[in-house]
């Protein structure tokens, strides 16, 4: 489940001219593709970073060394770089919990091994605690994100740069309504995803020091805008709310054959197929700039869910995928969660996530939020009942329980522990490896 320009080839020509109304159609048609939810997938970003001491930098020459020799080893998961030099895996989709993690699993052994013989390890934080932003890729794609970041402030280059996060991804759910409906599931997406941001925070440092935010990732991402990382509001129907957005979203560039991008200023899409300057825009042009909208929630067919920071250790992954698993698609699971965040819903205002207080209290505070922790400790109760039923192995459900017990009930999350092993109480740094 690649970041691919989502696949809408059976709906019309790529090179065809489109209007308002069929950009409308088109999104509508293609966001949320219904029925029963089976399929999981899951897309793990990772830095990378030396082994002997994560604090050194790591060259480009090294780099480029390593993913070449990554290339040629065989994975069921699409390997991608993003622009600072991460590194991540998107898994195919899988019909279980237990194939998905099984495959992402023996792809990252394999992964590793490969970066071990060029001294080269995986470090799961949300946000790079040591390094500044600086670009690995230079791509028209990434060079005309730039610019058009910038205009916002240093937000978008840590994004780019330094970020990495578990993202999880879940099919859309029924047609019809009920816990696993997708308008329901459209709706718990945005709402429980504040509590997934605090329960899994693991970036509270940049640049070597304390940020003051559990999810210093979480911030950047809000510092972007709400054009570009925002979502839509969640009243009416979820097909024609992202319909609107889509549409009404700034476009972030203008791809052009053996030339720089065009970087427009203030042309929204909608505003692209009226005016028809620089061009009238196709089809292969509205999957592309879907590609660019980085909202919390995606709808690609399926949902993504892109809130959760990467988190430390091997198989740290593995816990908010199960978890999120679980408290979507079993159906009893599912109404808890509904029940136990609706209340925090209030919080939110209304504003579209993540630039709403809700939001906002989750990467800060993460779980010292009291409203925050006693809905974590619900919903990781629900979903360690629920995980048997959907199939999970006893060590995946162990392992959730293990998470829940050292962290969750004690209003702690890895950013907790990332800060402690890293600095005194007096705020002296101990030079700790923050790989573990």
């Amino acid at each position: 489940m690649s970041d691919s320009a989502t696949d809408c080839s059976d709906c019309t020509e790529p090179r065809t001219a489109l209007t308002e109304a069929e950009v409308e159609a088109l999104v509508r048609g293609i966001c949320f593709k219904t029925g029963p939810p089976r399929g999981v997938g899951v897309e793990l970003e990772w830095l990378v970073h030396e082994l002997r001491d994560p604090r050194l930098p790591v060259t480009h020459e090294r780099l480029r060394a390593a993913y070449a020799a990554l290339r040629t080893v065989p994975l069921r998961s699409a390997l991608t770089i993003e622009p600072g030099g991460q590194l991540e895996l998107s898994s195919p989709p899988a019909a279980s919990l237990t194939e998905c993690i099984g495959t992402v699993s023996a792809d990252l052994d394999a992964v590793r091994t490969a970066l071990a013989g060029h001294g080269l390890g995986l470090v799961g934080i949300g946000h790079d605690p040591w390094h500044s932003p600086r670009r690995f890729l230079h791509e028209p794609r990434y060079d005309a994100m730039e610019a058009c970041l910038d205009r916002t402030g240093p937000a978008g280059r840590r994004m780019m740069c330094t970020s990495a996060s578990v993202q999880v991804c879940l099919d859309a759910g029924y047609e019809e309504p009920g816990p696993l409906g997708h308008g329901r599931r459209w709706w718990l997406a945005h709402q429980l995803g504040a509590v997934l941001v605090a329960a899994f925070a693991n970036s509270p440092l940049a640049d070597r020091e304390p940020t003051g935010w559990r999810s210093t990732r979480q911030l950047t991402w809000m510092e972007i805008g709400t054009g570009r990382a925002g979502g839509p509001p969640l009243e009416g129907d979820p097909r024609a709310a992202w319909a609107r957005h889509v549409l009404d979203s700034p476009v972030m560039c203008v791809r052009r054959e053996g030339a720089p991008w065009d970087v427009p200023e203030g042309l929204t899409f909608r505003e692209w197929t009226r005016s028809r300057t620089p061009g009238r825009p196709t089809r292969a042009d509205l999957d592309y700039h879907i590609t660019t909208l980085f909202p919390p929630v995606r709808p690609r067919g399926f949902l993504e869910l892109r809130m959760i920071d990467a988190q430390p250790g091997e198989d740290g992954w593995i816990v908010p995928l199960a978890v999120t698993t679980a408290l979507f698609d079993d159906p009893w699971a599912a109404e808890t969660a509904y029940r136990t965040v609706k209340p925090l819903a209030e919080r939110a205002m209304v504003l579209p996530a993540p630039h709403n207080p809700l939001w906002l209290d989750a990467a800060r505070s993460a779980l010292a939020d009291p409203e925050l922790h006693e809905a974590a400790v619900t919903c990781f109760a629900a979903a360690i009942e629920a995980l048997p039923r959907i199939g999970a192995t006893p060590e995946v459900t162990a392992a959730v329980t293990a998470y829940r017990d050292r962290y969750v009930v004690q209003g702690r999350t890895p950013a907790d522990e990332l800060l402690e092993r890293v600095y005194d109480t007096a705020g002296r740094t101990h030079g700790k490896d923050l790989r573990t």
